[in-house]
């Protein structure tokens, strides 16, 4: 179970008072195949820190295999658990492989359950300027909110792709014995649009 304790801070009233012990708020703990929903958030009356527990929550869907796979920072795919790609494939210069071992080579329009190849509609790489893997969220939220580095989103783009793009669907539908996202994608969908309407704030890299 997941337990989620976030910290409400409470500005001082002036003069030479220390500012006063943030006080927590904790959310409903969570399976570890659970989302929290945004009215989970609404404990947190700060919008800032709202916001930034938001992207947190974001995270557990964008760093997880299903997702980060396919968004890696080199030529090759990931599979499974962040395993090299069997067999051994490169993006090619539209990150959908190359002449004679295109993506869609193998990978069809939805899952086949026979031989366990996954699909879904466009199956492809994301651009090399999308990686994810091995950023943190701080570099993953700038990156995200970034046009020349989110395939040229606007935010409310972000949240319609988000929430309703057929091949990031499939990280909840992966088939076989794959372990799916947490959560499903309507509520990451959700999350992310409660993130850009509280700022979009982006969490500070730690020294």
């Amino acid at each position: 179970m997941q337990r989620l304790l976030l910290a409400v801070v409470l500005a001082g009233c002036g003069g030479s008072k220390p500012p006063a012990t943030p006080a927590p708020v904790e959310l409903r703990p969570l399976a570890a195949n659970e989302l929290h929903t945004v009215a989970d958030f609404d404990a947190i009356p700060n919008r800032s820190q709202r916001s930034l527990t938001l992207f947190a929550e974001m995270t557990r869907v964008i760093t997880h295999p299903r997702c980060i796979n396919c968004h890696p920072a080199g030529d090759s795919p990931h599979q499974r658990w962040m395993e090299p790609h069997d067999p051994p494939v490169v993006r090619g210069p539209a990150s959908n492989g190359v002449a004679g071992m295109e993506c869609t080579t193998c990978h069809q329009d939805r899952n086949q359950p026979l031989t366990r190849v996954p699909g879904a509609p466009g199956w492809h790489l994301a651009p090399l300027e999308m990686a994810w893997v091995g950023k943190s969220p701080a570099q993953l939220c700038t990156q995200l909110k970034d046009p020349k580095r989110n395939g040229g989103k606007t935010l409310d783009q972000l949240v319609e792709h988000n929430a309703h793009d057929k091949l990031v669907a499939w990280g909840w539908d992966p088939g076989a014995d794959r372990e799916p996202a947490p959560g499903t994608q309507e509520q990451f969908g959700a999350l992310t649009a409660a993130w850009v309407q509280t700022g979009a704030e982006c969490p500070t890299e730690k020294p």
